[in-house]
């Protein structure tokens, strides 16, 4: 067994990491993609989002009360389903917050680059943020906190901007306008904006008392971002409409400055390049907890497994991470990295629903589990084709690789 992490999280930390990780996962990157799916009724898929998101933080906060340690539903997975389970679990959350940290690095670089330097500038963040989680989970936690307050500065800007605007579009009509398809696909990825609480769950080696504030730090980290997510979805559609919305490539900064405060534009730029530092940094960390309970299982290679003996970090793990974001943020488009990124965290959170229904003894009603569980199939059959080709694939992947070391190890063990 490798070196245990430091229990040095309290409620307040592990709630502004996990707000960390939503507020900028989303409401800077997944409204445009939602409105060329849905229009309007991007309000009925985020009511979805919503209500999937809560049904699996209830049953990630279940399962993190009995398994307070580093890997979240992988553990999980494992204990209560078996080892092939908590595997696949385990490669989704990977390989699709990998892609999240991709999309956020992007995103930050679209906001904060000059023109033409937007992939070397997300290289240059990815690298420092993974210098700040190497150094300690109490640095990551610090800054987690003073990045949630800029961004909801920045937020309450937004939402008053729309009382200044000179006409007001109704953002009630044509809900079902983009079909339910439409909406499905855009609860799908408004789904990427929700699923933050991981974080808290895969950093459960590192918190105080586990068993009381893990899911005490989900529910209020979940509820806080659904009322955000809800104020500035129907800002931005009051605002703009759902067309203004779909063409924009910054629709925050588009909404304050129809409101005519146009000093507001780039206030919300500094935001949202604050808000996906904040997002990048959060799952950089949680990213770096499950690759250290996988290979201490031996399904990633054990050199992940290192813990730094001073600053208590999977420090192997988050530089092999940081290479590897890099990697995607030189070749990926944005779009591509949020449909891929949901459709690996759809999975992650299937195999947490049919685990925490297993679960004895229980916390909540069986029927919470389903729903999650129903919920995460139909938000990934409804993802933009390429999306769920390239997660399969993924997946797959994934699979090959476990069933060869496991040939490997029995043969040795032979």
């Amino acid at each position: 067994m490798t070196a245990p992490l430091a229990r040095r999280l309290g409620l307040s930390d592990a709630v502004f990491i996990g707000l960390g990780s939503m507020i900028g996962a989303g409401v800077f990157a997944a409204f445009t993609p939602a409105a060329q799916a849905a229009g309007n009724g991007l309000l009925i898929g985020l009511a979805v989002a919503a209500i999937v998101a809560l049904c699996n933080a209830l049953a990630s906060a279940q399962l993190a009360a009995k398994y307070p340690t580093s890997g979240g539903t992988y553990i999980y997975g494992r204990a209560e389903l078996g080892p092939w389970w908590g595997f696949i679990a385990g490669w989704g959350f990977v390989v699709g917050k990998i892609a999240s940290c991709a999309a956020m690095a992007l995103t930050f670089a679209a906001y904060a680059a000059p023109a033409g330097w937007e992939r070397p500038v997300g290289i240059a963040a990815v690298v420092a943020l993974a210098a700040v989680n190497y150094f300690g989970v109490t640095r990551t936690a610090q800054l987690a906190r003073a990045i949630v307050v800029v961004v909801l500065l920045v937020l309450a800007i937004v939402a008053s901007s729309a009382f200044a605007a000179p006409s007001l579009v109704n953002s009630t009509t044509g809900l079902l306008s983009g079909g339910w398809y439409g909406i499905l696909q855009s609860a799908g990825l408004l789904f990427f904006a929700f699923a933050g609480y991981a974080r808290i769950a895969t950093m459960g080696e590192e918190v105080r008392n586990p068993e009381r504030t893990i899911p005490a730090a989900i529910i209020i980290a979940l509820t806080i971002a659904v009322v955000v997510y809800a104020v500035i979805a129907v800002t931005v559609l009051a605002v703009l409409g759902p067309d203004g919305v779909a063409r924009s490539s910054a629709p925050l900064a588009d909404t304050a400055i129809a409101g005519g405060w146009s000093w507001a534009g780039p206030v919300v730029r500094v935001g949202a390049a604050a808000a996906s530092l904040g997002a990048l940094l959060a799952l950089i960390a949680g990213i770096g907890r499950t690759s250290l309970a996988m290979a201490r299982e031996g399904d990633l290679p054990r050199w992940l497994a290192a813990v730094h003996p001073r600053w208590k970090v999977p420090h192997h793990a988050e530089i092999a991470i940081a290479v590897v974001i890099a990697l995607l943020v030189a070749t990926v488009d944005l779009r591509g990295a949020i449909g891929f990124s949901s459709f690996g965290v759809l999975v992650y959170y299937f195999v947490a629903n049919v685990a925490a229904f297993k679960q004895q003894p229980r916390r909540y009603p069986r029927l919470l589990q389903v729903i999650g569980g129903v919920g995460c199939l139909v938000l990934v059959a409804t993802l933009p084709l390429a999306s769920i080709a390239v997660g399969v694939t993924v997946i797959a992947v994934g699979v090959v690789y476990r069933v060869a070391v496991t040939r490997s190890s029995s043969r040795s063990a032979t």
